[in-house]
């Protein structure tokens, strides 16, 4: 089973992004941690972690409302 992850931007529509695929979640969380400054200065506002075509769940990459 492969893991990837799905790219939104403040529409909330697909946009593109590295077409990495990982072989566990936790390599693909791994990941995300590098990189999810990257992809938010690319417009990217948030994630969906992605296993085959099941969504695990999503989260943002903006920062917190203060």
């Amino acid at each position: 089973m492969a893991w990837s992850w799905r790219y939104e931007g403040t529409n909330g529509a697909s946009v593109d992004g590295p077409g990495e695929s990982f072989p566990s979640q936790a390599d693909a969380e791994s990941w995300i941690g590098q990189a999810w400054r990257e992809l938010a200065a690319s417009g990217v506002t948030s994630v969906a972690l992605v296993e085959d075509d099941r969504v695990e769940y999503r989260m943002s990459l903006l920062p917190p409302a203060e």
